[in-house]
């Protein structure tokens, strides 16, 4: 073995963002009751805040929806708050709007209650909520505040003044002169408000320093070579919170990670694969044939209490022979000519997509004859997956057909839920949900199994 491959140099990728990264907002598919819905919530920023939810119904004849936010887990989820009614939108009635708080950090849950002449059905929709930003104060505030500190200020320190010239004299008597005693009063006074003053903006600082600590920081993910084309993948916590563990992952789809390798910048190779977890916070895998380059990594994890997040990094490596894919791993050249005459298509009309609007990304695989196959098979128990990679490295977003939810997260939530939504059948056409949260250039690589094999295609979009 050469010396090349003796380690793959790993270093962390920035990215502010959470769950998958640079897309906040959570976009989900699925039925409650007899409604089919596909619903988008956008969490706040900050936290305490409130989360916007946006639910279309895809059929008529809903009438109401009842909004109610939970912890995932813990004693509160069992104490939920009266619901909120969502909002009908007077132009378009099978659409409706809500808005809800989220008090805490953590793993939430958006209980939906549908009301209809269908009769009633639930729907429940994890939501992770964490901190990504300080908001600043609005200047015309700041001044305000300001300007109310000088008034106030002055204020005390001529009252103080007064109090001393004045306090001794008799009823009716003129006001009296400055004295020495009245201007030290004064300048002691000022000192007092001084210190209380400085005392303060430590206090705001120290409080700022512990807010700017609680702002999400993605995992980090580095490799190494051990032995051959055998790589560890180490996970790197950046130390955000101490809530947070690497020994309490859960299964997702049956693997407790999937990792995505993905050739930078040209984004000419893509890999899905799923290392297998050999010490806390390590996974081994041997890597399938590789042709060199820097390479982006995002490990997409579940922890127990529903949290998903994607941990990220970069890596430069030589040609490797590696071993051939199997299982549930897919990958190779960024193409959507599949080969024998088959080919991966993107059905989609001539309206752009924008920014934050939710759409279905619907995909097929025609056949040598032109037309869509249809022997598409469940892959992981999904119709297929999904992945959002803008190229400038900001955005990765794993989808399913069920949205950008985590089904781990939704097996925390509701088990029940999450055993309806098992798909053994699938196709011809797949459709993922998702709203491009930023404008900008993005790629699409999806995976789509039929024959026994998962292929890949790869499309371009342009977010105007």
């Amino acid at each position: 073995m050469s010396a090349a491959k003796l380690f793959l140099l790993g270093a962390l990728c920035c990215g502010a963002a959470f769950a998958h990264v640079g897309s906040p907002d959570v976009f989900y598919q699925g039925k409650a009751g007899a409604y089919p819905l596909l619903i988008a919530i956008r969490p706040p920023e900050v936290i305490p805040g409130v989360a916007r939810i946006e639910v279309r119904s895809l059929a008529p004849g809903l009438q109401q929806l009842q909004l109610t936010p939970t912890p995932m887990t813990g004693e509160a989820a069992n104490h939920p708050p009266i619901a909120d009614i969502a909002v009908q939108s007077p132009t378009d009635p099978q659409f409706y709007e809500g808005s809800l708080w989220l008090m805490q950090m953590g793993s939430w849950v958006v209980h939906i209650h549908a009301t209809g002449p269908a009769g009633t059905g639930d729907l429940v929709v994890p939501v992770p909520a964490v901190a990504t930003r300080i908001r600043p104060m609005n200047s015309g505030v700041g001044y305000f505040l300001l300007g109310m500190m000088v008034f106030l200020v002055t204020g005390l320190v001529s009252i103080a003044g007064a109090a001393v010239r004045e306090a001794q004299l008799e009823p009716g008597q003129p006001s009296a002169r400055w004295t020495p005693k009245t201007l030290l009063t004064m300048a002691c006074t000022a000192a007092i408000l001084a210190f209380a003053l400085w005392r303060g903006n430590i206090w705001w600082a120290e409080d700022a320093a512990v807010s700017q600590q609680r702002l999400f920081k993605p995992l980090g993910i580095s490799a190494r070579m051990t032995d051959g084309d055998h790589a560890q993948f180490r996970l790197n916590d950046p130390g955000w919170l101490r809530l947070r563990r690497l020994d309490d992952l859960i299964p997702d789809h049956g693997h407790l990670m999937h990792l995505f390798l993905v050739r930078w910048p040209a984004m000419d190779q893509v890999f899905h694969l799923h290392p297998d977890q050999t010490a806390t916070g390590f996974f081994d895998l041997d890597l399938p044939p590789l042709p060199a380059g820097e390479y982006r990594i995002f490990g997409d994890i579940v922890h127990e209490n529903g949290f998903a997040e994607t941990a990220v990094g970069q890596v430069t490596l030589p040609d490797l022979r590696g071993k051939p894919l199997v299982g549930d791993d897919a990958g190779g050249a960024a193409t959507s000519d599949l080969g024998h005459g088959y080919r991966m298509i993107w059905q989609h009309d001539a309206t752009p997509v924008t920014a934050k609007g939710v759409r279905l990304f619907s995909f097929a695989i025609l056949g040598p004859d032109g037309k869509p196959v249809s022997d598409l098979q469940p892959y992981m128990g999904m119709g297929g997956h999904a992945e959002f990679v803008k190229r400038d490295g900001s955005v990765f977003a794993h989808v399913h057909p069920t949205g950008s939810v985590s089904m781990a997260s939704v097996a925390v939530a509701s088990p029940e839920q999450m055993a309806a939504m098992h798909e053994t059948t699938v196709g011809p056409v797949v459709s993922f949900p998702f709203g491009v949260p930023a404008p900008g250039s993005y790629r699409i690589f999806v995976q789509l199994k039929r024959a026994g094999k998962v292929e890949t295609g790869t499309f371009d979009l342009e977010v105007k």
